[in-house]
């Protein structure tokens, strides 16, 4: 089983970007997803929380301005990120607890994308 994150890049303080994490593999079933971040010289941090039912939770350093979704059938989360401020500039990992069988679940990360946001 792979995360595997993309959709980072360089946006200006305002603009928007989309991150995207695709879990493949020998999966039974996606649990909860989650997008943490890491600036220079900081701690990881959990950014977004996704339920498999699609219920959201949100740092309130990017309540408002970030969204998460997901398709279940894709194995798929994304990051929708508007309105990026210059401290939003990180890493940012995805995370998820897979099930490879009906019994066992795991939790995986994602390699990381780099979202740069410039002032």
């Amino acid at each position: 089983v792979q995360l595997q994150a993309s959709g980072g890049g360089l946006a200006q303080a305002g603009g928007s970007l989309r991150v995207s994490c695709v879990a493949s593999g020998s999966i039974f079933s996606v649990q909860t997803m989650r997008w943490y971040r890491q600036a220079p010289g900081k701690e990881r941090e959990l950014v977004a929380t996704i339920a498999r039912d699609g219920r959201t939770g949100y740092a309130d350093s990017v309540k408002g301005r970030f969204t998460a979704s997901r398709d279940n059938d894709k194995n798929t989360m994304y990051l929708q990120m508007n309105g990026l401020k210059p401290e939003d500039t990180a890493v940012y990992y995805c995370q998820a607890e897979i099930r490879v069988s009906p019994n066992y679940e795991f939790e995986y990360w994602g390699q990381g994308t780099l979202v740069t946001v410039s002032s």
